[in-house]
């Protein structure tokens, strides 16, 4: 199955979308992680498991792989906005989003303030659900000054550290399947955000942070939560504490909680056969389809 790239131009830059399967298929909506992640890289092992059967929409969201340059501060707010141009320009009322880290807060968010646009949700690892992060106060300190996070970028793109930074995110490392094309995909998207000045972290994850308590949390909300929600955690993720996620399952009315064993928080990466199990098992339910024999 093939994957064509659309891009589309919208208010403040373009956006590069990537689509698998049958447009006349039942959609979903894929949204990938921060920092250095972009759609075919996180979701190169689930975009060709839902093509067969669904109509796969994949961004690189705004300062990632082929949409960019942006202009503006892109907070949780301003990608809603961006996810609801994507789907009236691509003619897509309503589907299934599933999300990885910032893409599964963001995706949260989008479900809770429109959910005539979301049939379901499966967040993995998700961002955004913490009223009060570790190193709190350092952190939003450390993230006032933009050109030290460009710089930092910048040392990023021209270091061995990249290598061994994502090496040490990967649960089986150098062993992870495709490891060669996922380091040189790492590596390309490093070089394009050095080569924009874009900073290290994404404006999502900066005005996140408040001095005392996270300015985005989506746990107060999720009781009104109306979509049916799996949400995910790598059993060796550290990024996003597995209580956390215990819980977001818990007060979302209906929520399912489950857990990738031996992932981390890549886990589409580390564990993608267990991934593509537990999202296609919620789609199945939500939005049957017939597959062929």
């Amino acid at each position: 199955m093939t994957t064509s790239t659309t891009v589309l131009r919208l208010d403040g830059g373009p956006l590069s979308v990537h689509r698998s399967g049958d447009p006349a298929a039942p959609p979903v909506v894929l949204l990938h992680g921060a920092m250095l992640d972009v759609a075919p890289l996180i979701w190169r092992h689930l975009i060709p498991a839902l093509a067969g059967t669904r109509h796969v929409i994949a961004p690189d969201l705004p300062r990632h792989g082929g949409s960019r340059p942006w202009t503006g501060t892109l907070d949780q707010q301003r990608l809603e906005g961006v996810l609801d141009d994507m789907l009236d320009r691509l003619g897509v009322a309503r589907a299934p989003f599933v999300g990885l880290s910032m893409g599964g807060g963001l995706a949260t968010g989008y479900a809770l303030t429109r959910p005539e646009r979301v049939s379901a949700l499966v967040a993995v690892n998700p961002g955004a659900l913490d009223d009060v992060r570790p190193w709190q106060f350092v952190t939003w300190l450390a993230l006032r000054s933009r050109p030290a996070l460009r710089w930092t970028m910048k040392w990023l793109a021209s270091s061995a550290y990249l290598r061994r930074s994502m090496v040490d995110a990967l649960t089986e490392g150098e062993r992870t399947r495709d490891f060669a094309e996922v380091m040189a995909m790492t590596e390309a998207e490093a070089r394009a955000r050095a080569a924009h000045g874009e900073a290290a972290l994404d404006d999502w994850q900066i005005t996140a942070y408040g001095p005392r308590r996270m300015r985005l949390n989506h746990l107060p909300h999720l009781h009104r939560l109306a979509v049916p929600s799996l949400w995910v955690h790598g059993e060796h993720d550290t990024a996003v504490n597995e209580a956390v996620v215990r819980r977001a399952a818990s007060l979302a009315p209906g929520g399912r909680y489950a857990v990738v064993p031996g992932a981390g928080h890549l886990a589409p990466l580390d564990r993608p056969d267990e991934v593509n199990a537990l999202v296609m098992g919620l789609l199945d339910e939500v939005q049957p389809v017939r597959r062929r024999k």
